[in-house]
């Protein structure tokens, strides 16, 4: 495994980590939860994503369990949690947002799911337009201050509230964010690219990215159809189609066979070569994984020897894909 810096901070990664959406709690129960941790952790992962909101709580919860019955130890690790979206299924107006009350009641929460006294990630999962950029900033600089949180950090927040955030945290004297988790991959690169660009010099901004093989679309698994048990698959996650195919779906499946295409001619699988790319933009921390056996997870962690192996000719060979 490989270790990088969070930006500008002295908190190492896992280039590679471990999410739980979708699968923990959803997909997969605790058995198969725990031999997908502690095949991580025998890989050398240390990052282990979570959020409130995922299968409203209980993805934290198997987590959690999993972490203490493998007994990992604690110096070893780093966990997070994200709020914004609540975890209650009909969340009311204090349950869900950033305010003040919901960031402390949902880090208590997290921590209480996780089975752990502290933090070492808490992302702002969306951006909040009825809270103002002060009260998170001096709320999360109060948890970092009381020890339950070490690091913080924003989920799909815009370059500009994030600039808001740390010249805020800059003049007060506050602990600003250190990391933001945007989605990355060959078909979605304009924030991380272009929108983020100035964040990373001025304010030791870093990356743990998310959909490195945009919800499996660049496996090339669904070229000829959405099989029944997969993600895009499954009748709750009926939006999430929208949201990878765009408003023109001939024109993404064009750019997904043309990268398999690639991937063929370079003689990588798809979706290694789609995980070693978002390894090599120099910003990105960790590249978050989500996996539903043993076996996809063990072949989603050969992507870091293919990162380290394939020259520059062999990537630039994948920036013919149009940018999304």
């Amino acid at each position: 495994m490989q270790y990088r810096r969070m930006g500008r901070s002295g908190l190492k990664l896992s280039a590679l980590s471990l999410g739980s959406w979708v699968t923990f709690g959803s997909q997969l129960g605790r058995g198969e939860a725990r031999e997908l941790v502690a095949r991580a952790w025998d890989e050398g992962v240390n990052f282990f994503d979570n959020a409130e909101s995922y299968a409203r709580g209980e993805s934290e919860r198997i987590m959690g369990d999993v972490i203490a019955d493998l007994r990992l130890p604690r110096d070893g690790f780093c966990v997070s949690s994200k709020v914004f979206f609540g975890s209650a299924e009909e969340p009311r107006p204090t349950q869900r947002g950033l305010s003040r009350k919901h960031l402390i009641d949902a880090c208590e929460g997290a921590l209480r799911r996780l089975r752990v006294d502290y933090l070492d990630l808490y992302f702002c999962h969306r951006p909040d337009p009825d809270v103002p950029v002060e009260e998170i900033v001096l709320t999360m600089d109060a948890l970092i201050r009381q020890g339950k949180v070490l690091y913080w950090g924003t989920s799909e927040w815009p370059a500009e509230l994030i600039e808001s955030a740390c010249r805020l945290a800059r003049k007060q004297g506050l602990v600003g964010p250190s990391v933001e988790q945007p989605q990355y991959n060959l078909l979605h690169r304009r924030r991380v690219e272009l929108e983020y660009a100035g964040l990373y010099a001025e304010y030791g901004i870093g990356l743990t990215t998310f959909s490195p093989l945009a919800s499996g679309l660049l496996s090339g698994k669904y070229l000829e159809g959405t099989p029944e048990h997969t993600r895009l698959g499954d009748p709750e996650f009926a939006w999430l189609q929208r949201v990878v195919y765009g408003d023109d779906r001939d024109a993404r499946e064009a750019q997904v066979r043309r990268f398999v295409e690639l991937a063929a001619q370079i003689g990588e699988s798809p979706a290694q070569l789609a995980i070693a790319w978002c390894l090599k933009h120099p910003q990105v921390s960790s590249v978050i994984l989500g996996a539903r056996t043993v076996a996809q997870l063990e072949h989603n962690l050969h992507a870091l020897s293919l990162c380290e192996s394939l020259g520059d000719e062999g990537f630039e060979r994948l920036q013919s894909l149009d940018r999304g």
